[in-house]
């Protein structure tokens, strides 16, 4: 398509949807913009003596994190996704959705647990003295490391890896499967010559998620005293008041980001197989027997156990331990302001998403449909911590655009109004996860099909008459499914909320977080508790989304 027609077909297309959907790929692209920006910003003192002394480590502890973890995720979420897909062995769908509940426990949650669980005084080493009579070494329980974070990031991201090589797995490769069978060959030579080649495309994209997940924490860095970029971005906006440093830091992990996508982009690309088939068959199970099955049962066993149930049973023993002084006023106060500001965010974002979804199902081949769809994925690729500052930048520019206004209005000279509002924080918000919910909306959009707008707008009726008559109710479920998945990120959100949150103003996580900051451990479980509540019923509609499309 020309230009000009292309301009023609836009000019014809245009409406309120298509303008709202375009209003909100631009605010999205904002903030990136203004971080990459500052690249080229002017150089401070604090900078000078970050960019001699400090930002060489903090982008290689960064870098060995983000390596450490992707290489151990890939090990545990490939391993468990071809023994799931592959094989039939006890309890073999429990662990199926089992290995996704991870997910429901924010890292830095586990962070601190496990810091608690494993220390001289924890729960561990307490029952080693008390009933074994044993006295550990120490250094075999020290989590407070490196490897201990890349530990905590391996258990609880892993699922990522999962989901996405599982699914490839069952779909995808079972053609190629069943021919080396009929070959002769053997399961190890199929998984190493066959299996993993041909995956190799989703787990680079599930890898990728687990680096920008790990590159987006805050808390288990903090925790563990890891020099981070993201930690480096606290410290020099709170520690060292200098906004224009933490942006240039903010726009060196941004970089990373882009590079990090750009290969992930390389190795889907160069890694693309087609089927000896068009029918999709699924990948028939193998029953394990003797030795092997309960081999399998057992690593089963240990990764659910230590990625889910070990430390939400102990979260739950301290509950009993301090719900009396934790359950109060403030915790009713801190439970309103979470609620508040999640519905607030949910409801604006989802109508955004629904709107781009819906203008883009009607344009899917198109350069604008392509444009706009890669505009709305961004903000869930950039750290939180990055995005804040970002965000910051726009919001504070326009509050100066504002200032005529707010003298009119009677405010005092140079006050900022947007930018110490929540408004800041909704803004963020619906960023950073509106790609959640367009991919739940896009999903109940592709399950529908065209056929019956198509019909709608035949017998004369508008686009908008067409939407609430005949898309809302047919995609309703993906609509409620994506409200509980961006509810569930919003509630475990810590690094936006805690730089872009008002004064005063506390939620769930960052309450969390305070206690585990004041070594007030049990304290953070009931708060905890209540996340994870929020990330069990996310995850379960996210599994029942899933299990729905499959059929």
């Amino acid at each position: 398509m020309t230009g000009a027609a292309l301009r023609r077909s836009l000019k014809r297309k245009w409406n309120g949807w298509v303008a709202l959907s375009v209003t909100g790929a631009v605010l999205a692209l904002l903030p990136s913009l203004y971080i990459l920006l500052g690249l080229f910003a002017r150089t401070t003192e604090n900078w000078q003596h970050i960019q001699e002394y400090m930002l060489l480590d903090y982008a290689l502890q960064s870098l060995l994190l983000v390596l450490g973890t992707v290489s151990c995720t890939i090990v545990v979420g490939v391993s468990l996704a071809w023994l799931v897909a592959a094989y039939d062995f006890p309890l073999r769908r429990f662990f199926s959705f089992a290995f996704v509940l991870p997910l429901a426990i924010p890292p830095y949650i586990a962070a601190y647990t496990y810091g608690n669980m494993l220390s001289y005084t924890g729960s561990i080493q307490t029952f080693l003295r008390n009933e074994w009579g044993l006295a550990p070494d120490q250094r075999y329980f020290d989590i407070m490391s490196m490897k201990g974070a890349i530990f905590i990031f391996t258990l609880f991201l892993f699922p990522y890896v999962y989901l996405i090589a599982k699914t490839f797995m069952e779909k995808q490769s079972a053609a190629f499967i069943e021919n080396a069978l009929l070959l002769g060959k053997n399961s190890l030579h199929i998984f190493w010559r066959i299996v993993l080649p041909l995956s190799q495309a989703a787990i680079a994209g599930g890898a990728s998620l687990v680096a920008f997940e790990v590159l987006n924490d805050f808390g288990v860095t903090k925790h563990f005293g890891i020099q981070s970029f993201t930690a480096a971005i606290f410290k020099t906006w709170f520690g060292m008041y200098d906004v224009d440093s933490a942006i240039r830091l903010a726009a060196w992990l941004m970089s990373l980001i882009i590079g990090i996508f750009v290969v992930e982009r390389l190795v889907r690309r160069r890694k693309k197989f087609s089927s000896p088939t068009n029918r999709m068959t699924p990948l028939r199970r193998r029953k394990l027997k003797g030795l092997s099955k309960y081999a399998v049962l057992c690593f089963c066993v240990a990764v659910a156990a230590l990625s889910f149930f070990i430390p939400v049973a102990q979260l739950a023993v301290w509950a009993t331990w301090t719900y009396k002084e934790v359950l109060n006023d403030v915790f009713v106060q801190l439970l309103t302001n979470t609620l508040l500001i999640s519905c607030i965010s949910i409801t604006l974002l989802m109508i955004l998403a629904v709107t781009v979804a819906n203008v883009i199902r009607y344009s899917r081949t198109s350069v604008f449909s392509l444009v706009m769809t890669r505009l709305i994925s961004m903000g869930y690729s950039i750290p939180g911590a990055v995005l804040s500052i970002g965000v910051l930048a726009v919001v504070i520019s326009l509050d100066k655009e504002l200032a005529p206004l707010y003298a009119w209005l009677g405010f005092a000279e140079g006050k900022l109004v947007i930018s110490m509002s929540l408004f800041m924080l909704i803004f963020a918000y619906i960023i950073r996860f509106l790609a959640v919910g367009y991919n739940a909306v896009e999903a109940g959009f592709e399950k529908t099909g065209n056929r019956y707008a198509e019909a709608s707008r035949l017998l004369g009726m508008g686009m908008t008459r067409t939407f609430f008559k005949v898309d809302l109710p047919l995609i309703k479920g993906a609509v409620i499914t994506g409200f509980i998945l961006v509810f569930m990120e919003i509630v475990k959100e810590l690094p936006l909320t805690l730089l872009l949150r008002p004064y005063n103003f506390e939620t769930l996580a960052t309450k969390a977080y305070q206690y585990a900051s004041d070594e007030q451990i049990h304290q953070a479980s009931i708060p905890s508790l209540l996340i994870i509540g929020v990330g069990i019923v996310s995850v379960y509609f996210y599994h029942w989304l899933g299990e729905r499309q499959a059929k």
